[in-house]
């Protein structure tokens, strides 16, 4: 006797693909190119394929594309190559110290809120919808002014904005799920809430959190770089996209010199298309999942 196992959506292959599909492996792609650039930018400098990103006396300043500079140079003579290339790397240590930071903070939150309910239900939301309204951007200046510049620094101001979402998301789902047969089956056989939390309702509350991280990594990139146009992000001596796209902005006004603004901005562009491609591919995988 044959067995009818329905097939999961994620595992269907034979369905056409959507264009949101399509387009979450053009992301997908963008991503890992970002990734392995971040990764491989310190061994390319060792092997003298790059400039180091903070040296600048041996270069001429605002030196055109060339074969000795292929992103030419800035007003100082640091190298837009190298510096573009290592940009990735600190976008994306501040950006997933951020979100990790977040959803470690987030997401326990949700479950327990959403659990116990009462009291403790109605004050964590109260502070999370207050933090919630808040526009992000404004929220990050103001954090990054009191906690100051640094990897850690910036990744702390950064998360913040996104804790309520994914205390939200998860709350709202723990809400839905505790009332399911086998929780309250759990319940019935004496096990402790940790037990219950765990065991039961961690792994059907979190599907909707990889789409979230990586939509909020996207937007975390563009508040990276506000924050460091605005002279709040990284240290100066880090190769960072937004701080040198404010270093940028001088020579734009002068004429000719483009490159110095052109190739921070689209490595920052893509990486941000393509996060947001992955995120959304990300989320229809997930609603098909769920219906």
């Amino acid at each position: 006797m044959a067995l009818n196992i329905p097939r999961s959506p994620f595992l269907n292959f034979s369905e056409r693909p959507s264009l949101s599909l399509k387009m979450m492996r053009v992301g997908a792609l963008l991503t890992l190119v970002f990734v392995g650039i971040a990764l491989l930018a310190p061994l390319f400098q060792m092997m003298g394929v790059l400039q180091n990103p903070t040296e600048f006396l041996d270069n001429p300043p605002h030196d055109p594309p060339s074969v000795s500079h292929w992103f030419g140079t800035t007003s100082l003579g640091y190298d837009v190559f190298s510096r573009t290339l290592f940009g990735s790397q600190a976008a994306l240590q501040v950006v997933v110290l951020a979100t990790a930071l977040s959803l470690i903070i987030g997401v326990p939150l949700g479950m327990v809120s959403g659990y116990l309910g009462g009291r403790l239900d109605r004050f964590l939301l109260f502070i999370m919808d207050t933090i919630y309204t808040l526009p992000g951007l404004l929220l990050s200046v103001t954090l990054a002014f009191v906690v100051g510049r640094g990897v850690l620094n910036a990744a702390i101001a950064l998360s913040i904005a996104y804790v309520p979402q994914y205390y939200r998301v998860v709350r709202n789902q723990t809400v839905s799920v505790k009332t399911e047969l086998f929780v309250e089956a759990a319940q019935a056989m004496g096990a402790s809430t940790w037990r219950v939390l765990s065991r039961y309702l961690f792994l059907n509350v979190i599907q909707s959190v990889p789409v979230l991280f990586t939509l909020n990594a996207a937007d975390a990139i563009l508040t990276l770089g506000g924050l460091g146009f605005l002279g709040l992000g990284l240290p100066d001596d880090v190769a960072e996209w937004g701080h040198d796209l404010r270093q940028a902005l001088d020579a734009l006004s002068t004429g000719g010199i483009w490159w110095t603004a052109l190739f921070p901005g689209l490595a920052m562009t893509l990486m941000v298309i393509g996060l947001s491609l992955l995120g959304e591919g990300l989320n229809e995988l997930t609603d098909r999942h769920k219906s």
